[in-house]
């Protein structure tokens, strides 16, 4: 019997929201938090490239070069440069 795809999925809820600009800065900043589904864990984030640190333990020994972590650390690194959060 093999693995299903389901049970090697891995759950989270990512909520993001915009403060609008202050009289400050004069620029907008986005919030968010996201939280690890069947722990309850959550951690609130400033910059986009929080939510890949916070996911990456939660992918245990998936770490085989070409493999399925280092698919997601891609594929979270090109939606936040194309989100513009480089910091």
């Amino acid at each position: 019997m093999h693995d299903e795809p389901e049970s090697k999925a891995r759950s989270f809820i990512v909520k993001l929201w915009f403060e609008e600009p202050s009289d400050e800065t004069g620029r907008g900043v986005w919030h968010g938090h996201i939280t690890h589904v069947p722990g309850g864990e959550r951690r609130y984030f400033k910059k986009l490239r929080d939510i890949k640190d916070f996911i990456e333990p939660y992918l245990g020994d998936e770490s085989v070069e070409g493999g399925p972590r280092i698919r997601l650390r891609a594929w979270l690194r090109r939606w936040i440069i194309n989100r513009g959060d480089r910091n």
